[in-house]
């Protein structure tokens, strides 16, 4: 393969040419091993983000760097439980919403009902909020496990949440070129970073959540389906057995966006009580990885009744090393936004709200940036929901007051207080796969 060369790459795709499989081969293995620079894999990034890839492309692209590190493989592992038949291993990803907690909440459900997901989470960058930056704000949690753990939890317990880590080292590198260089709402570069990580991951199933609406990575509904039938392909082609639902991401799932903040919540939701849209959302996901695991005849909603996903919970931090007898960080300066007049509150800008909490410091904007786990948003009145003058709408909290204006000013426009409740729309958009 020493004819190939970056810039012959770079320029086949550039004039909006079709990549070969041993192209691809060799610009994801050289970029991965340094012998292709930054420079010249943002130029690719570039050309791919406006000329796009063919089907053939993206399963290509995304095996090279499946093939970048190592593939987990735990087909041997039986739970301690039942030590007579295999891990029903299932995974679910979403591709990053606003106060989307979803995960804290449905791994538990997930492993209450019998099922075993090896959870492969990242860190937030930009507005979207990552599981591991919310769950470490759980005093001594850790994401960081050895592969010995991750198997040893997945026959004790039947779930690990960890850094992706060795899995897919060329998306790594790949994710964060694309976030400084402005290739990130790219198709084919969502679709098969998602799905690298995930086939590496030794789930046997997958489910997606592809957000829709303003608070979505892709603004159109049309983008968001076209995402989520890529993937589904690139699942079923590679032997995991892959659907997704298309959920609402216009308003911000739940009252509260940010770290600490959503672990509380989810804390509610296992309790038994919680937001009806994290709850709606944790159920229907659970039902879907589930069936698609060969789990179909338990009843997830029974779980958060009984307390048996509260149980796997607890089992889970304690694992990782985490202490829920800590009380959880917020932020000590904190600011009120509260209603001007009375009326019925409207529609809710996701992205103003994700925007906000990322101003006061729970998101970053460069990776390896510390975030601050006690800042965030608590939204008191959601769209629909009766407002009184003077009453509380928002509450901002972060440890860097000088923070709080530019977070007001993002707030600031991102909701309206009206005379009639805006429309409903359903939170399951559609399903698909």
């Amino acid at each position: 393969m020493s004819h190939l060369d970056a810039p012959t790459v770079i320029r086949t795709k550039r004039d909006g040419g079709v990549l070969s499989d041993a192209a691809i081969d060799w610009v994801i293995d050289g970029y991965t091993h340094g012998r292709v620079a930054d420079e010249q894999m943002s130029a690719l990034l570039m050309a791919i983000f406006l000329k796009g890839m063919v089907p053939a492309e993206i399963a290509r692209w995304t095996a090279a760097m499946v093939n970048s590190g190592e593939r987990f493989d735990f087909s041997d592992l039986r739970r301690a439980a039942a030590p007579s038949r295999p891990l029903a291993l299932v995974d679910k990803h979403s591709t990053g919403g606003v106060g989307d907690k979803i995960t804290i909440p449905l791994l538990p459900v997930v492993m209450a009902c019998g099922a075993s997901v090896p959870q492969a989470a990242g860190r937030g960058l930009g507005h979207t909020g990552g599981t591991l930056d919310k769950l470490e704000a759980i005093q001594g949690f850790t994401a960081e496990l050895s592969k010995d753990r991750i198997r040893q939890q997945l026959r004790d317990i039947g779930a690990a949440v960890f850094a992706a880590g060795d899995l897919a080292p060329a998306d790594r590198k790949i994710y964060a070129l694309r976030d400084v260089t402005a290739t990130t709402e790219s198709l084919p570069l969502i679709a098969s970073s998602v799905m690298s990580k995930k086939l590496a991951e030794g789930a046997r199933s997958l489910v997606l959540d592809v957000k829709v609406g303003r608070g979505a990575f892709l603004k159109t509904e049309a983008e968001s389906r076209e995402l989520a039938a890529t993937m589904v392909d690139l699942g079923n082609a590679n032997g995991v057995p892959t659907r997704a639902l298309l959920t609402d991401m216009n308003c911000p799932l739940g009252r509260t966006v940010g770290n600490s903040v959503e672990v509380s919540e989810s804390l509610e939701v296992l309790a038994g009580g919680g937001p009806s849209d994290v709850v709606e959302l944790t159920l229907a996901l659970a039902t879907e990885m589930l069936d698609a695991a060969g789990i179909g005849d338990s009843d997830p909603a029974e779980t958060l009744r009984d307390g048996s996903a509260m149980d796997c919970f607890r089992a889970l931090v304690a694992a990782q090393g985490g202490d829920l007898t800590c009380p959880l960080p917020i932020g000590t300066a904190t600011e009120t936004v509260t209603a001007p007049y009375g009326g019925i509150m409207g529609d809710l800008d996701a992205m103003g709200v994700a925007l906000a909490a990322w101003r006061l410091g729970a998101g970053r904007a460069r990776p390896g940036e510390p975030v601050q786990f006690g800042a965030g948003v608590r939204i008191h009145r959601k769209p629909g929901e009766p407002v009184a003058a003077g009453e509380a709408l928002f509450t901002l909290y972060t440890e860097t007051p000088e923070r709080l204006p530019a977070a007001l000013a993002e707030l600031d426009g991102a909701w309206t207080v009206g005379d009639t409740a805006p429309m409903q729309r359903p939170l399951i958009v559609d399903r698909i796969g």
